[in-house]
């Protein structure tokens, strides 16, 4: 299949799309490259992709119409998957007209190009953020999302809101992908994992919001990926929704839409996490600790049984391993490169 993945230079897009490379599909990857965080990694990103066949690269703001439809006219695709976005909780406070410029007037110009093309599929990622402050002990897509209590997870429940009027008004089938803390290597700078495992290494302290009493349901990437390339073939059909005992399908009554979370329904504690860091790596952290920060959640957790029903599949690879495989990646790719530099 032809695929149009938006945000291939960003750390889902990356696997995303060498996934899809590698299964014998072509892509053609659009990224902005903005700098929001050193653009050398995504640079690197869109160099590894450039050398496996069937890829091409645009590089344009998601803003631009024409780089967009210039990018679907290179080859028709069968599915659009868009990704890109401006990320960030606390950035979204910060610079706030990023988010509305990325996540609304870029999101209204994808659904555009897909009301134009009219692909099989629209995949659309969200964020475990738009489910607030909930207390529940698990989160279902069924459950208010109205109450965000960070802007960037106002754009993020936007995207959603406008993605279901385009399903509705244009029969375009969409799938919105809610993610949750997903890691791995390649990961972002801004992430932090990647600011724990750098600042141990440094001897640095760390900052630990919340006091440590965060908990995340973490998503490993190879897991991720392997979650979005199935969905790709649940293709929602109105009036077709998922019948199996225990599991509330998100199917919308009105349009080929749905919303699934991709996440594998188990929790760990910050100070955990941090503790698995500090074993893998040798070495103790120093720790800041601070309050929680605005926009921020205490909880998340995901139910995975709309995913499971649809795919067959869940997010399963272990919180340590998966952290194993971060570290090796950042000491050969970051650390020790970055020393040998020197």
């Amino acid at each position: 299949m032809h695929f149009l993945v938006t945000g291939t230079a960003g750390f889902i897009g990356f696997h995303v799309a060498r996934r899809l490379l590698r299964d014998g599909h072509t892509v053609v990857g659009f990224d902005g490259v903005t700098p929001y965080y050193d653009v050398k990694l995504k640079r690197r990103r869109h160099a590894s992709l450039n050398q496996m066949p069937g890829f091409s690269a645009v590089e344009a703001m998601l803003e631009d119409s024409d780089a967009l439809l210039g990018a679907a006219e290179k080859k028709k695709p069968d599915v659009v998957i868009h990704l890109a976005a401006q990320a960030g909780v606390r950035h979204s406070i910060e610079d706030p007209e990023s988010y509305v410029s990325a996540n609304l007037f870029g999101m209204l110009k994808v659904l555009e190009l897909c009301r134009a093309i009219q692909p099989r599929h629209l995949v659309f990622s969200s964020t475990s953020s738009v489910y607030g402050m909930s207390h529940k002990p698990e989160f279902v897509e069924s459950d208010t999302t109205d109450r965000p209590v960070s802007f960037y997870a106002a754009t993020k429940k936007s995207g959603e809101v406008m993605a279901h009027s385009y399903a509705h008004l244009f029969g375009i089938p969409t799938t919105v992908c809610r993610f949750f803390t997903v890691y791995g290597p390649s990961g972002r700078p801004d992430m932090s994992l990647y600011k724990f495992v750098r600042s141990i290494l440094n001897d640095e302290p760390i900052d630990v919001f919340g006091e440590g009493k965060h908990e995340r349901d973490f998503t490993y990437i190879d897991d991720l990926v392997e979650a979005i390339v199935r969905l790709v073939d649940c293709v929602p059909e109105t009036g077709n929704p998922v019948a199996q005992d225990g599991v509330t399908d998100s199917l919308s009554l009105v349009a080929p839409y749905r919303e699934v979370n991709i996440a594998g329904g188990k929790t760990v504690g910050l100070m955990r996490y941090i503790e698995l860091i500090e074993v893998i790596l040798g070495k103790r952290a120093k720790l800041n600790m601070l309050p929680m920060q605005p926009g921020d959640v205490m909880r998340t957790t995901a139910s995975p049984a709309l995913l499971k029903a649809l795919t067959g599949y869940q997010p399963e690879t272990d919180i340590r391993k998966g952290l194993e495989k971060f570290i090796a990646w950042y000491l050969d790719e970051i650390h020790d490169a970055g020393r040998a530099s020197r």
